[in-house]
């Protein structure tokens, strides 16, 4: 059964659900080998109020009662050199911002292929080995949280690139999560 129909937001049951899919739905329109891409989530209502200029610039001001309640904009391209560990310990977000999302493309294997990884691999080393593996998967993890601890995901396998075979959940790519979450932390 479709989460979407064609051209229509994504239905869902809570906020944060809709914003991922979204972003899910926009990254798929990219098409893939995409580098990641980071979003900061407003509260829609409160963009609105505060900012009416640039609401109006993303097509908020004409939807009405019927808008997403977090809006996503995308933030400027994150730099390729740094791992993405590192750029994200680098982020703060203004008070206005109430959660962050990323999307990130990723290969990965199957649970029984992990016995089979060879022992003492650098991370160079790891890549290759896992792209040369014949049950890979590439996927695109869309990840969100909450500055209040709320957090969703959406997983897309390159193999079955469907709206209607998206994965969602809340723990689906924990320490992507975490490493978002921890842009909300304050010293």
């Amino acid at each position: 059964m479709s989460n979407a129909t064609p051209g229509s937001t994504p239905m869902a049951a809570n906020p944060l659900t809709r914003a991922v899919l979204e972003i899910d739905e926009y990254a798929s329109g990219l098409g893939w080998d995409q580098p990641a891409r980071l979003f900061a989530l407003v509260d829609t209502a409160r963009l609105r109020a505060q900012e009416p200029g640039l609401a109006a610039q993303l097509g908020l001001d004409e939807q009405g009662d019927e808008s997403p309640a977090l809006t996503p904009i995308e933030q400027d391209e994150l730099p390729p050199q740094n791992p993405l560990d590192e750029f994200l310990a680098t982020i703060a977000w203004p008070d206005a911002v109430v959660g962050c999302a990323m999307t990130v493309e990723r290969l990965m294997l199957p649970p029984s292929a992990e016995e089979a990884v060879p022992e003492n691999l650098d991370q160079a080393r790891l890549a290759s080995w896992v792209a040369a593996h014949p049950d890979r998967q590439e996927v695109r993890m869309t990840v969100a949280v909450l500055r209040d601890g709320g957090r969703e995901s959406a997983v897309r396998l390159r193999e079955k690139d469907s709206p209607t075979e998206v994965l969602t959940g809340a723990g689906l790519v924990p320490g992507l999560a975490d490493a978002l979450s921890a842009t909300f932390a304050t010293d």
